[in-house]
């Protein structure tokens, strides 16, 4: 873990414009921008790994709620054939497709879990710093009681994203690719068809691939979205703006999305290795996801804090 000293700022995005994500006003929940102070705390340096997983599995005999035969009383009426353990998986098109129908190029795959991240067949040989993946929020949750940590608030994560430089697009400042060096794993290419891998990877990447923000963190952007402890909604920043300056906000007391409405949703940070100009660039550090809490993926992980004095 890398210590985070903690401090004043400036939290949301003005960069969330109607064009982005392929969807008018998608990204508005990143507005208004208003000022936000934090305590110290620790964070870990990079996503949690496949093998700092691992151990927490073994120590605990933990199951994963996608290896889980999910339950028909939260799904009435679904034929108990369809009722099986699994996880969405990010299958790409062989053809362009219509941007804003995300079912073209997502698909719930039977037996996908964190140990068999594209589905049966797959494993993590030769993947052990890869990123945990297929991670739901109770999943999470677990992981970071276990370690002795818990999760981020939004307000802890973005600030510690920033690294000290508020107002800046990206983690690392304002351009995407300074002297053409790319800083995350997100997508280049024909969005949903085809990843060119211009930054080096075509997919996910193993933790830590890139250079760190200057408070020494790795993969702020890219790679995989990470779940921080706030409920999700897009009112949220209004009701903080509207009191001043918010000392350690821990979110709202519950969620609402008007998108779906009956779905509890926490935030997601980050961005992913899907992220991409011409359909998702939420890998502006000030722009916010969103998920179903007992939904994972695999292009979604976390990582979780200490709140401690760092050591003398």
């Amino acid at each position: 873990m890398v210590w985070i000293p903690g401090g004043e700022f400036s939290m949301g995005s003005d960069a969330a414009a109607d064009v982005l994500c392929e969807r008018p006003g998608v990204t508005r929940d990143a507005q208004p921008i208003h000022r936000v102070s934090v305590d110290g705390f620790w964070m870990d340096a990079t996503e949690v790994t496949n093998e700092q997983f691992e151990a927490f599995v073994k120590a605990t005999r933990y199951v994963t709620i996608a290896e889980r035969t999910p339950d028909p009383a939260e799904f009435p009426g679904a034929p108990r054939e369809l009722l099986v353990p699994g996880s969405t998986v990010f299958t790409p098109p062989d053809h362009p497709v219509d941007l804003g129908d995300a079912m073209q190029w997502w698909r719930y795959v039977p037996g996908a879990d964190w140990r068999h991240p594209q589905g049966p067949g797959s494993d993590l040989r030769g993947r052990e710093r890869y990123p945990v993946v297929h991670i739901a929020f109770g999943d999470a949750e677990a992981y970071a009681a276990w370690a002795g940590g818990r999760l981020p608030t939004e307000a802890e994560w973005e600030f510690a994203a920033r690294g000290g430089l508020t107002g800046n697009l990206y983690a690392w400042g304002n351009e995407l690719t300074p002297h053409g060096e790319h800083h995350a794993n997100i997508h280049q290419g024909a969005f949903p068809v085809h990843d060119d891998g211009e930054d080096g990877f075509s997919g996910l990447a193993p933790v830590g691939s890139f250079a760190p923000n200057t408070y020494g963190l790795y993969d702020m952007a890219g790679n995989v979205w990470e779940w921080v402890s706030d409920w999700y909604r897009p009112d949220y920043y209004a009701a903080l703006a509207a009191g001043g300056v918010a000392s350690n906000p821990g979110g709202p007391a519950d969620s609402f999305d008007p998108a779906e409405p009956g779905a509890k949703k926490r935030v997601h940070r980050g961005g992913s290795f899907l992220c991409s100009s011409l359909y998702c660039s939420r890998y502006l550090v000030g722009t916010r996801g969103k998920g179903e809490v007992s939904t994972g993926s695999n292009h979604l992980g976390f990582r979780i804090v200490r709140r401690a004095r760092p050591a003398s």
